[in-house]
């Protein structure tokens, strides 16, 4: 398959696919385009095969896909990377999602910076599963207390978690996402409308829908290889 048309519509089917195996809905499961340092017309052309909802990892670069695509109604951004205190307004200001939020820091600056006339920003909690020294996320025994300062901002909606675990020997992905889907189940409890599961990517969607995963992030198996020479 060499267009992103054709790429779009494998993912769709293979994910109609293993819902079926698992006995879930796909309609449950919301499939978001990874195209961060991806041109706009690649993005134009997801767009045009009917993906409406892109990933992007770096604050100017989603600034500057959303002014370049403003014309093209119902594009809906994920904002997925690691954020500085120093860039939270432009997420604020463009995104309709962010994945990535682990500091009540960033979170107060985000909703104090949301524009009035927009809706909340649609947030969800990182959480470092696997342990990794050198990955942004809280730990799972942070979850509640910052769940909690986190929907008292009245310029954010609390919708979930996110979390981005690393296979190695010693900790093998499946018993993360195991984790991260009582993690979830926990959220839920306490904060009903924290039903978002935001995990699983190009190499492990397949495992992550297995543990309760509702929005999945694909990029190169969407756009291809990455050129990594354009971001901030």
């Amino acid at each position: 398959m060499n267009t992103i048309a054709e790429r779009l519509q494998s993912a769709y089917q293979q994910i109609a696919e293993q819902c079926t195996k698992l006995g879930s809905n796909p309609a449950d499961v919301q499939l978001i385009a990874v195209s961060k340092t991806k041109p706009d017309a690649d993005i134009l052309s997801a767009y045009q095969a009917g993906q409406r909802h892109f990933g992007e990892n770096y604050p100017q670069e989603l600034a500057e896909k959303v002014a370049a695509l403003s014309q093209h109604q119902g594009i809906c951004w994920h904002f997925i990377g690691p954020l500085q205190s120093n860039k939270t307004r432009l997420v604020a200001e463009h995104a309709t999602w962010c994945h990535s939020l682990d500091r009540l820091k960033i979170a107060s600056r985000l909703s104090a910076q949301r524009p009035k006339h927009l809706p909340p920003l649609q947030v969800l909690l990182q959480v470092n599963i696997s342990g990794e020294v050198s990955k942004a996320g809280i730990s799972p025994d942070q979850v509640m207390s910052l769940a909690t300062e986190v929907a008292a901002l009245p310029g954010l909606e609390l919708k979930g978690l996110m979390a981005i675990p690393a296979p190695t020997e010693q900790k093998p992905v499946e018993p993360a996402f195991a984790r991260m889907q009582q993690l979830s189940q926990v959220l839920r409890t306490n904060f009903p409308q924290a039903c978002e599961l935001s995990m699983g990517m190009s190499d492990d969607w397949q495992l992550a829908l297995k543990y309760g995963a509702t929005m999945i992030r694909l990029g190169t198996a969407i756009f291809g290889a990455r050129n990594y020479e354009r971001h901030e």
